[in-house]
């Protein structure tokens, strides 16, 4: 993971490419959606760009990971702002991703994962390091985490929604934090958000 900001410090790194096999398909660059400026009104094309780099061998601890499933939340619009983001910065983004490749026991190959990557249709990381992941420190996101094992039929996708980081957010924020009880009027300030609409589903089923 590589805050735009700090790309001319790993430009070394990065030109140490590697191939990586993967079943009929070989890797050796990956892509990232770059936001080049703070949007201004709705999102335009313009607003990004999209790189093209090699990818590094990986280290001891690194895992190499290809999405199946990318966010996109409205908090990518606020939180670069919030938190004082320089720009140009990888567009922000959870993502569930298979593990392709890995040099941690604890992530083995064929796993799946949820990382916080950005926009980046293929990444290593190491899940061990502290690393500062959008320039804020090692708490500015959450770091790479094993993806919880699903119901057969169930879409890993509900990992970035319902049964993630939203999920989380809506159930215990309104069950432990608000504490409503039954027959109150519950308002939901953002109801139209990921979380806004669980909260409001919640406070229906508890009546």
């Amino acid at each position: 993971i590589h805050f735009y900001k700090r790309m001319n410090g790993a430009r070394k790194l990065l030109q140490v490419s590697h191939v990586y096999k993967t079943g009929s398909r070989s890797l050796s660059e990956g892509r990232r959606w770059i936001m080049k400026r703070h949007f201004k009104g709705m999102p335009v094309l313009d607003d990004f760009e999209l790189a093209t780099e090699p990818l590094p061998i990986l280290k001891e601890n690194e895992i190499l990971l290809k999405p199946e499933f990318w966010s996109v939340d409205p908090y990518a619009r606020i939180y670069p702002i919030s938190f004082g983001y320089k720009m140009p910065m990888t567009m922000l983004g959870s993502q569930v991703a298979q593990v392709l490749e890995s040099k941690n026991a604890k992530f083995p190959a064929g796993s799946h994962v949820v990382a916080y990557t950005g926009w980046r249709d293929v990444a290593v990381v190491d899940p061990d390091a502290i690393y500062d992941t959008y320039g804020k420190g090692h708490s500015a996101l959450p770091k790479v985490a094993p993806a919880f094992k699903l119901p057969e039929g169930v879409s890993r996708s509900l990992l970035l929604g319902t049964l993630g980081m939203p999920g989380n957010t809506a159930y215990f924020g309104l069950l432990e934090l608000c504490n409503p009880k039954k027959g109150e009027t519950v308002v939901v300030s953002g109801a139209a958000g990921a979380v806004g609409t669980l909260v409001g589903q919640i406070a229906k089923l508890k009546g």
